[in-house]
């Protein structure tokens, strides 16, 4: 997928240049530009920071181009979930077409070495998953913990939040948040 590209097309649909975009964020026009030249891949906190300034949900970033489907359907095969992810992480986004979503549900996959960026990831509400498999070190605010199979986290979404696979393994989890922020 092309992110800069995608980015680019829903900035100038809402009419704001990458200087407006940049000083909404917080950071430089440059930044903005070199996302959307592809010159930078920008972290999933990141690039959610800067879909805050559109404003615009991950999911619908994501998924803007896709057939809508039937828009109630209560099951989903594997291949129905959109991968709302960015770079290396996998996120399998449940429901996206169900109208007025109240919250996200994710199946996450998580390469080695992976993580959601250098920077914290701060959104309203609330958030949990169980890890399925894998080791995932999970930073809340100023609480880390490494979590396996089975074991599970749930926290206020306002606090500042991270997750990386520190294991040898994909990690898998499935989480949930809501409001739906993806």
């Amino acid at each position: 997928m092309d992110i800069g590209a995608r980015l680019q097309r829903v900035r100038t649909a809402r009419g704001l240049s990458q200087r407006e975009l940049a000083r909404r964020v917080g950071v430089t026009n440059s930044t903005i530009s070199l996302i959307e030249q592809n010159k930078v891949s920008p972290s999933v906190s990141s690039l959610k920071k800067v879909l805050d300034g559109l404003p615009i949900s991950l999911a619908d970033f994501f998924t803007l181009d896709l057939d809508p489907g039937p828009p109630e359907q209560p099951f989903y095969a594997a291949d129905e979930l959109p991968d709302v992810g960015n770079n290396d992480i996998h996120y399998y986004l449940v429901g996206q077409h169900r109208p007025q979503r109240q919250m996200c549900i994710l199946r996450e996959v998580m390469p080695p070495g992976t993580d959601t960026g250098e920077s914290m990831i701060e959104h309203e509400g609330e958030e949990g998953g169980v890890i399925v498999s894998g080791q995932v070190e999970v930073t809340v605010g100023a609480q880390v913990r490494v979590l396996g199979p089975g074991e599970a986290y749930y926290f206020e979404s306002k606090v500042p939040h991270r997750f990386r696979n520190v294991g040898d393994t994909e990690a898998v989890i499935v989480s949930a948040n809501t409001p739906a922020t993806f």
